[in-house]
Protein backbone atom coordinates (compact mmCIF):
# COMPACT_ATOMS: atom_id res chain seq x y z
CA UNK A 1 0.00 0.00 0.00
CA UNK A 2 2.68 2.36 1.19
CA UNK A 3 4.98 1.62 -2.52
CA UNK A 4 1.50 2.45 -4.25
CA UNK A 5 0.96 5.70 -2.22
CA UNK A 6 4.86 6.93 -3.13
CA UNK A 7 4.19 6.19 -6.50
CA UNK A 8 0.80 7.91 -6.65
CA UNK A 9 2.82 11.15 -5.17
CA UNK A 10 5.73 10.74 -7.75
CA UNK A 11 3.13 10.78 -10.95
CA UNK A 12 1.30 13.67 -9.66
CA UNK A 13 4.21 15.69 -8.79
CA UNK A 14 5.53 15.13 -11.94
CA UNK A 15 2.16 16.18 -13.77
CA UNK A 16 1.89 19.33 -11.50
CA UNK A 17 5.47 20.65 -12.51
CA UNK A 18 3.93 24.26 -13.73
CA UNK A 19 2.72 24.63 -10.42
CA UNK A 20 4.34 27.73 -8.33
CA UNK A 21 4.61 27.89 -4.62
CA UNK A 22 5.00 30.74 -2.74
CA UNK A 23 5.37 32.46 -5.94
CA UNK A 24 8.33 30.40 -7.05
CA UNK A 25 8.54 28.22 -9.71
CA UNK A 26 10.18 24.89 -9.34
CA UNK A 27 11.41 23.01 -11.75
CA UNK A 28 10.67 19.17 -12.74
CA UNK A 29 13.03 17.51 -10.33
CA UNK A 30 11.99 20.06 -7.67
CA UNK A 31 8.51 18.81 -7.77
CA UNK A 32 9.35 14.85 -7.45
CA UNK A 33 8.46 14.42 -3.57
CA UNK A 34 5.51 17.13 -4.43
CA UNK A 35 2.31 15.30 -2.75
CA UNK A 36 -0.60 14.48 -5.19
CA UNK A 37 -3.61 16.46 -4.74
CA UNK A 38 -5.66 13.76 -3.31
CA UNK A 39 -3.06 11.63 -1.36
CA UNK A 40 -2.83 11.93 2.13
CA UNK A 41 -0.45 14.03 3.71
CA UNK A 42 1.47 12.09 7.27
CA UNK A 43 2.69 14.86 9.04
CA UNK A 44 4.90 14.93 12.86
CA UNK A 45 4.83 17.69 15.35
CA UNK A 46 8.22 18.04 16.73
CA UNK A 47 7.75 20.36 20.06
CA UNK A 48 4.68 19.59 21.99
CA UNK A 49 3.96 22.58 24.17
CA UNK A 50 1.72 25.65 24.12
CA UNK A 51 1.08 25.97 20.42
CA UNK A 52 -0.07 22.06 20.71
CA UNK A 53 -3.48 23.13 20.68
CA UNK A 54 -3.04 25.25 17.09
CA UNK A 55 -2.89 21.68 15.46
CA UNK A 56 -5.66 19.96 16.76
CA UNK A 57 -8.39 21.48 14.37
CA UNK A 58 -6.30 21.46 10.96
CA UNK A 59 -4.87 17.78 11.25
CA UNK A 60 -8.29 16.05 12.52
CA UNK A 61 -10.09 17.96 9.67
CA UNK A 62 -11.70 15.39 7.32
CA UNK A 63 -10.99 17.74 4.19
CA UNK A 64 -7.55 18.20 5.13
CA UNK A 65 -6.88 14.38 4.25
CA UNK A 66 -3.80 14.57 7.06
CA UNK A 67 -2.63 11.60 9.26
CA UNK A 68 -0.15 11.90 11.90
CA UNK A 69 2.37 10.33 12.59
CA UNK A 70 4.83 11.10 15.62
CA UNK A 71 4.81 13.53 18.64
CA UNK A 72 8.01 14.16 19.25
CA UNK A 73 9.26 16.29 22.34
CA UNK A 74 12.44 16.37 24.40
CA UNK A 75 9.94 16.00 27.74
CA UNK A 76 8.73 12.94 28.42
CA UNK A 77 5.31 13.97 30.33
CA UNK A 78 4.91 16.77 26.89
CA UNK A 79 4.58 13.70 24.76
CA UNK A 80 2.46 11.88 27.22
CA UNK A 81 -0.31 14.91 27.65
CA UNK A 82 0.16 15.49 23.51
CA UNK A 83 -1.31 11.67 23.49
CA UNK A 84 -4.15 12.14 25.14
CA UNK A 85 -4.94 15.60 24.10
CA UNK A 86 -4.70 14.37 20.70
CA UNK A 87 -6.90 11.49 21.57
CA UNK A 88 -9.86 13.62 21.70
CA UNK A 89 -9.53 14.62 17.88
CA UNK A 90 -8.47 11.67 16.68
CA UNK A 91 -9.30 7.65 16.35
CA UNK A 92 -5.93 6.17 15.83
CA UNK A 93 -2.91 6.07 17.45
CA UNK A 94 0.43 8.04 17.27
CA UNK A 95 3.88 7.20 17.58
CA UNK A 96 5.63 9.21 20.64
CA UNK A 97 9.32 10.21 19.88
CA UNK A 98 11.91 12.24 22.02
CA UNK A 99 14.41 12.69 19.49
CA UNK A 100 13.61 14.86 15.79
CA UNK A 101 16.37 12.66 13.67
CA UNK A 102 14.29 9.51 14.08
CA UNK A 103 11.48 11.12 12.73
CA UNK A 104 13.13 12.43 10.13
CA UNK A 105 14.71 9.43 8.60
CA UNK A 106 11.57 8.15 8.48
CA UNK A 107 10.74 8.12 4.71
CA UNK A 108 6.61 7.88 5.83
CA UNK A 109 6.48 11.66 7.24
CA UNK A 110 5.87 14.06 4.44
CA UNK A 111 5.60 17.23 6.64
CA UNK A 112 6.63 18.88 10.17
CA UNK A 113 5.18 21.06 12.55
CA UNK A 114 8.17 22.80 13.88
CA UNK A 115 6.94 24.23 17.24
CA UNK A 116 10.33 23.99 19.06
CA UNK A 117 11.98 27.11 21.18
CA UNK A 118 13.53 29.77 18.73
CA UNK A 119 16.99 28.37 18.78
CA UNK A 120 15.63 25.15 17.17
CA UNK A 121 13.87 27.16 14.76
CA UNK A 122 16.12 27.34 11.70
CA UNK A 123 18.37 24.07 11.97
CA UNK A 124 15.64 22.06 12.56
CA UNK A 125 13.33 23.29 9.67
CA UNK A 126 16.99 23.00 7.11
CA UNK A 127 17.48 19.70 8.62
CA UNK A 128 13.46 19.19 7.57
CA UNK A 129 14.02 19.84 4.09
CA UNK A 130 17.38 18.67 3.82
CA UNK A 131 15.64 15.15 4.93
CA UNK A 132 12.67 15.76 2.26
CA UNK A 133 10.29 16.79 4.80
CA UNK A 134 7.97 20.45 4.11
CA UNK A 135 7.85 22.41 7.08
CA UNK A 136 5.53 25.03 8.95
CA UNK A 137 7.79 26.37 11.45
CA UNK A 138 6.43 28.65 13.80
CA UNK A 139 7.40 32.21 14.73
CA UNK A 140 10.20 33.75 14.86
CA UNK A 141 11.13 31.10 12.06
CA UNK A 142 15.30 31.79 13.30
CA UNK A 143 17.20 32.92 16.20
CA UNK A 144 19.60 35.22 14.67
CA UNK A 145 20.09 37.27 11.25
CA UNK A 146 22.18 35.00 9.81
CA UNK A 147 19.79 31.58 10.27
CA UNK A 148 16.91 34.18 8.25
CA UNK A 149 19.43 34.49 5.42
CA UNK A 150 20.39 30.70 5.87
CA UNK A 151 16.38 29.55 5.71
CA UNK A 152 16.21 32.15 2.50
CA UNK A 153 18.68 30.25 1.01
CA UNK A 154 17.32 26.51 1.86
CA UNK A 155 13.80 27.07 0.43
CA UNK A 156 14.35 27.27 -3.39
CA UNK A 157 17.45 25.03 -2.94
CA UNK A 158 15.70 22.15 -1.66
CA UNK A 159 12.11 22.76 -3.20
CA UNK A 160 10.07 22.21 -0.05
CA UNK A 161 6.88 24.54 1.56
CA UNK A 162 7.89 25.94 4.23
CA UNK A 163 5.51 28.01 6.02
CA UNK A 164 6.11 30.97 8.67
CA UNK A 165 3.71 29.99 11.53
CA UNK A 166 2.19 34.14 11.54
CA UNK A 167 -1.31 32.98 11.07
CA UNK A 168 -2.10 36.40 10.52
CA UNK A 169 -1.57 36.58 6.65
CA UNK A 170 -4.07 33.96 6.00
CA UNK A 171 -7.05 35.82 8.36
CA UNK A 172 -9.90 37.29 5.29
CA UNK A 173 -10.24 40.54 7.43
CA UNK A 174 -6.58 40.89 6.99
CA UNK A 175 -6.12 39.89 3.37
CA UNK A 176 -9.32 42.18 2.81
CA UNK A 177 -8.13 45.76 4.32
CA UNK A 178 -4.40 45.27 2.92
CA UNK A 179 -5.65 45.12 -0.39
CA UNK A 180 -7.64 48.02 -0.03
CA UNK A 181 -4.60 49.55 1.70
CA UNK A 182 -3.19 48.82 -1.59
CA UNK A 183 -5.68 49.94 -3.52
CA UNK A 184 -5.57 53.52 -2.43
CA UNK A 185 -8.74 53.18 0.39
CA UNK A 186 -6.43 55.29 2.45
CA UNK A 187 -4.47 57.01 -0.01
CA UNK A 188 -0.67 56.96 0.16
CA UNK A 189 0.43 54.94 4.06
CA UNK A 190 3.09 56.35 4.82
CA UNK A 191 3.34 55.12 8.98
CA UNK A 192 2.75 52.20 10.70
CA UNK A 193 2.09 51.89 14.59
CA UNK A 194 2.90 48.65 15.59
CA UNK A 195 2.28 47.30 18.92
CA UNK A 196 1.45 44.36 21.72
CA UNK A 197 0.93 44.90 25.66
CA UNK A 198 0.78 42.30 28.25
CA UNK A 199 1.16 42.03 31.99
CA UNK A 200 3.84 39.23 32.39
CA UNK A 201 4.42 38.85 36.12
CA UNK A 202 7.22 38.16 37.75
CA UNK A 203 9.95 35.64 36.65
CA UNK A 204 11.90 33.21 38.64
CA UNK A 205 15.71 33.82 38.65
CA UNK A 206 17.75 31.08 36.74
CA UNK A 207 19.52 29.45 39.39
CA UNK A 208 21.55 25.93 38.94
CA UNK A 209 19.31 22.81 39.63
CA UNK A 210 18.88 19.55 38.75
CA UNK A 211 17.53 18.64 35.15
CA UNK A 212 13.71 17.76 35.52
CA UNK A 213 12.33 14.34 35.50
CA UNK A 214 11.95 12.89 32.00
CA UNK A 215 13.75 15.89 30.19
CA UNK A 216 16.45 15.04 27.44
CA UNK A 217 18.72 18.31 28.44
CA UNK A 218 20.91 17.32 25.83
CA UNK A 219 18.39 17.17 23.21
CA UNK A 220 16.84 20.62 24.44
CA UNK A 221 19.73 22.56 23.99
CA UNK A 222 20.25 20.61 20.19
CA UNK A 223 22.37 23.95 18.07
CA UNK A 224 22.93 26.13 21.57
CA UNK A 225 26.23 25.19 23.22
CA UNK A 226 25.82 23.37 26.48
CA UNK A 227 25.06 24.89 29.45
CA UNK A 228 24.42 23.18 33.20
CA UNK A 229 20.63 23.27 33.84
CA UNK A 230 19.31 25.86 35.56
CA UNK A 231 15.62 26.16 37.15
CA UNK A 232 12.95 26.49 34.90
CA UNK A 233 14.89 27.31 31.43
CA UNK A 234 12.86 24.55 29.51
CA UNK A 235 9.65 25.93 30.35
CA UNK A 236 8.66 28.96 28.50
CA UNK A 237 11.14 31.02 30.69
CA UNK A 238 13.67 30.78 28.08
CA UNK A 239 12.77 33.63 26.65
CA UNK A 240 13.72 36.15 29.22
CA UNK A 241 16.69 34.47 30.05
CA UNK A 242 19.23 36.23 27.94
CA UNK A 243 20.36 35.41 24.12
CA UNK A 244 21.09 31.40 24.53
CA UNK A 245 17.96 30.08 23.01
CA UNK A 246 15.56 32.97 22.76
CA UNK A 247 14.92 36.16 20.60
CA UNK A 248 13.04 38.38 23.86
CA UNK A 249 9.52 40.08 23.34
CA UNK A 250 10.65 40.65 19.74
CA UNK A 251 10.56 37.36 18.29
CA UNK A 252 8.34 36.20 20.47
CA UNK A 253 4.98 38.76 19.12
CA UNK A 254 6.44 41.56 17.82
CA UNK A 255 7.04 39.49 14.70
CA UNK A 256 3.20 39.47 13.92
CA UNK A 257 2.25 42.69 14.03
CA UNK A 258 5.90 44.12 12.61
CA UNK A 259 4.94 41.39 9.35
CA UNK A 260 1.27 43.06 9.33
CA UNK A 261 2.91 46.56 8.97
CA UNK A 262 5.49 45.75 6.33
CA UNK A 263 2.75 44.12 4.45
CA UNK A 264 0.55 47.28 4.54
CA UNK A 265 3.27 49.83 3.82
CA UNK A 266 4.79 47.35 0.60
CA UNK A 267 8.27 47.76 2.13
CA UNK A 268 11.63 45.79 2.90
CA UNK A 269 14.13 46.56 4.65
CA UNK A 270 14.80 50.23 6.17
CA UNK A 271 17.82 52.14 6.29
CA UNK A 272 17.77 52.94 10.29
CA UNK A 273 16.88 51.23 12.78
CA UNK A 274 16.47 53.61 16.11
CA UNK A 275 15.69 51.60 19.76
CA UNK A 276 14.37 52.91 23.15
CA UNK A 277 14.40 49.97 25.63
CA UNK A 278 15.14 48.55 29.18
CA UNK A 279 13.57 46.35 31.64
CA UNK A 280 11.44 48.23 33.94
CA UNK A 281 9.23 46.11 36.28
CA UNK A 282 10.27 43.24 38.32
CA UNK A 283 13.99 44.93 38.48
CA UNK A 284 15.29 42.11 41.24
CA UNK A 285 13.45 38.93 39.25
CA UNK A 286 14.81 36.83 36.81
CA UNK A 287 14.00 38.40 33.28
CA UNK A 288 17.73 39.67 31.75
CA UNK A 289 16.39 41.43 28.80
CA UNK A 290 14.40 44.17 28.10
CA UNK A 291 10.33 44.27 28.55
CA UNK A 292 9.79 47.45 27.29
CA UNK A 293 10.64 48.79 23.85
CA UNK A 294 9.91 51.37 21.11
CA UNK A 295 11.76 50.96 18.05
CA UNK A 296 11.27 52.99 14.92
CA UNK A 297 12.50 51.82 11.58
CA UNK A 298 13.25 54.44 8.96
CA UNK A 299 12.31 53.45 5.24
CA UNK A 300 13.00 55.14 1.92
CA UNK A 301 10.13 56.93 0.59
CA UNK A 302 9.23 58.54 3.86
CA UNK A 303 7.68 55.68 5.02
CA UNK A 304 7.81 54.74 8.62
CA UNK A 305 6.82 51.33 11.17
CA UNK A 306 6.98 52.25 15.12
CA UNK A 307 7.08 49.28 17.62
CA UNK A 308 5.94 49.75 20.55
CA UNK A 309 5.95 46.69 23.09
CA UNK A 310 5.24 46.80 26.84
CA UNK A 311 5.62 42.94 28.22
CA UNK A 312 4.40 43.76 31.70
CA UNK A 313 2.42 47.34 31.70
CA UNK A 314 -0.97 46.33 31.00
CA UNK A 315 -1.99 49.94 29.96
CA UNK A 316 -4.07 48.99 26.75
CA UNK A 317 -2.27 52.60 24.97
CA UNK A 318 -4.41 51.89 22.00
CA UNK A 319 -7.14 49.87 23.11
CA UNK A 320 -6.15 46.41 22.33
CA UNK A 321 -3.50 44.39 23.34
CA UNK A 322 -2.20 44.08 20.19
CA UNK A 323 -2.32 45.42 16.66
CA UNK A 324 -1.73 48.22 14.09
CA UNK A 325 -2.74 51.20 13.22
CA UNK A 326 -1.55 52.08 9.74
CA UNK A 327 -1.82 56.02 8.54
CA UNK A 328 -2.36 57.45 4.65
CA UNK A 329 -3.04 60.42 2.92
CA UNK A 330 -6.46 60.24 3.21
CA UNK A 331 -7.53 58.14 5.77
CA UNK A 332 -6.12 55.39 8.52
CA UNK A 333 -6.62 51.59 9.23
CA UNK A 334 -7.09 50.13 12.57
CA UNK A 335 -6.49 46.14 12.42
CA UNK A 336 -5.92 43.26 14.87
CA UNK A 337 -6.71 39.64 14.74
CA UNK A 338 -10.54 40.74 15.61
CA UNK A 339 -10.29 42.67 12.25
CA UNK A 340 -10.64 46.51 11.07
CA UNK A 341 -12.09 49.59 11.45
CA UNK A 342 -11.26 51.87 8.49
CA UNK A 343 -10.99 55.81 8.88
CA UNK A 344 -11.22 58.89 6.86
CA UNK A 345 -9.07 61.91 7.31
CA UNK A 346 -10.98 63.22 9.50
CA UNK A 347 -11.18 60.56 11.88
CA UNK A 348 -15.06 59.38 11.30
CA UNK A 349 -15.31 55.29 11.06
CA UNK A 350 -16.72 54.67 7.91
CA UNK A 351 -16.35 50.68 7.47
CA UNK A 352 -15.38 47.83 9.78
CA UNK A 353 -15.45 43.99 9.69
CA UNK A 354 -15.31 41.73 12.48
CA UNK A 355 -13.67 38.80 12.74
CA UNK A 356 -14.77 35.00 14.22
CA UNK A 357 -11.75 33.35 14.63
CA UNK A 358 -11.25 33.19 18.20
CA UNK A 359 -7.59 34.21 18.04
CA UNK A 360 -7.65 38.35 18.81
CA UNK A 361 -6.31 38.26 22.37
CA UNK A 362 -2.29 37.72 24.25
CA UNK A 363 -3.48 34.54 25.51
CA UNK A 364 -0.35 31.88 25.43
CA UNK A 365 -0.68 29.28 22.83
CA UNK A 366 -4.43 27.98 21.83
CA UNK A 367 -5.53 28.34 18.17
CA UNK A 368 -8.62 28.93 16.44
CA UNK A 369 -9.88 29.57 12.74
CA UNK A 370 -7.46 31.85 11.70
CA UNK A 371 -4.93 29.42 13.14
CA UNK A 372 -6.60 26.63 11.10
CA UNK A 373 -6.63 28.40 7.50
CA UNK A 374 -3.12 29.02 7.84
CA UNK A 375 -2.36 25.08 8.47
CA UNK A 376 -4.44 24.24 5.76
CA UNK A 377 -3.06 27.08 3.55
CA UNK A 378 0.45 24.81 4.18
CA UNK A 379 -1.37 21.73 3.49
CA UNK A 380 -2.91 22.96 -0.02
CA UNK A 381 0.43 24.77 -0.88
CA UNK A 382 2.02 21.39 -0.87
CA UNK A 383 -0.81 19.86 -2.98
CA UNK A 384 -0.11 22.50 -5.62
CA UNK A 385 -3.41 24.03 -4.98
CA UNK A 386 -2.65 27.55 -3.46
CA UNK A 387 0.01 30.02 -3.08
CA UNK A 388 1.68 30.04 0.09
CA UNK A 389 0.74 32.81 2.44
CA UNK A 390 3.69 32.90 4.80
CA UNK A 391 6.91 31.82 2.13
CA UNK A 392 9.65 31.51 4.50
CA UNK A 393 12.19 33.95 2.21
CA UNK A 394 9.43 36.48 2.60
CA UNK A 395 8.88 36.41 6.14
CA UNK A 396 12.34 36.20 7.40
CA UNK A 397 12.42 39.99 5.87
CA UNK A 398 9.68 40.66 8.58
CA UNK A 399 11.56 38.60 11.26
CA UNK A 400 14.58 40.59 10.29
CA UNK A 401 13.16 43.70 11.58
CA UNK A 402 12.97 41.68 15.03
CA UNK A 403 16.53 40.43 15.28
CA UNK A 404 17.96 44.57 13.82
CA UNK A 405 15.88 45.83 16.97
CA UNK A 406 17.45 43.16 19.17
CA UNK A 407 21.03 44.23 17.89
CA UNK A 408 20.03 47.94 18.03
CA UNK A 409 19.15 47.33 21.62
CA UNK A 410 22.43 44.83 22.75
CA UNK A 411 24.83 47.48 21.18
CA UNK A 412 22.40 50.90 22.57
CA UNK A 413 22.74 52.54 19.26
CA UNK A 414 21.12 53.18 16.12
CA UNK A 415 21.35 51.00 12.90
CA UNK A 416 22.36 52.16 9.62
CA UNK A 417 21.44 49.46 7.25
CA UNK A 418 21.17 48.87 3.11
CA UNK A 419 17.39 48.76 2.13
CA UNK A 420 17.98 46.51 -0.43
CA UNK A 421 19.75 43.75 1.50
CA UNK A 422 19.05 44.39 5.12
CA UNK A 423 22.82 44.51 5.82
CA UNK A 424 24.57 46.77 7.87
CA UNK A 425 28.36 48.05 7.57
CA UNK A 426 28.75 48.48 11.29
CA UNK A 427 31.56 46.18 12.83
CA UNK A 428 29.58 45.54 16.18
CA UNK A 429 26.76 44.73 14.68
CA UNK A 430 28.22 42.17 12.57
CA UNK A 431 29.39 40.21 15.60
CA UNK A 432 26.19 39.88 17.07
CA UNK A 433 24.62 39.03 13.19
CA UNK A 434 24.87 34.85 13.72
CA UNK A 435 25.36 33.34 16.75
CA UNK A 436 27.88 30.07 18.72
CA UNK A 437 26.83 26.85 18.19
CA UNK A 438 27.70 23.69 19.61
CA UNK A 439 30.47 22.11 17.83
CA UNK A 440 29.04 19.81 14.84
CA UNK A 441 25.24 21.51 14.86
CA UNK A 442 25.97 24.31 12.78
CA UNK A 443 23.34 24.54 10.29
CA UNK A 444 24.54 24.16 6.67
CA UNK A 445 22.80 24.78 3.26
Amino acid sequence: MENSRRSFIKKSAIGAAGLFLGGKGFSLSSYERIIGANDRINVAIIGLGRRLGAFYEPIALKSSNVRLLYLCDVMKHQRDNAAASFANHIDYRVKLENDIHKVLDDPDVDAIFNATPDHWHAPGTIMGVQAGKHVYVEKPGSHNAREGELLAEAYPKYGKVIQLGNQQRSAPESIDIVKQIHDGVIGIPYKAVSFYTNSRGATPIATKAPVPDGLDWELWQGPAPRQEYKHNTWDYHWHWYGWTYGTAEMGNNAIHELDIARWALQVDHPERVSVEADKHHFLDDGWTVYDTMKASYYYPGNKVIEWDGKARNGYLTYGSGRGNIIFGSEGSVFVNRDGYKLFDRAGKLIKSSKSDSGEGGTALGGGGGMTTTHVVNFFNAIRGKEKLHSPIDKMMISTHLCHLANISYRLKKDLITDPKTGKTADPDANKLWGRTYEPGWEPKV
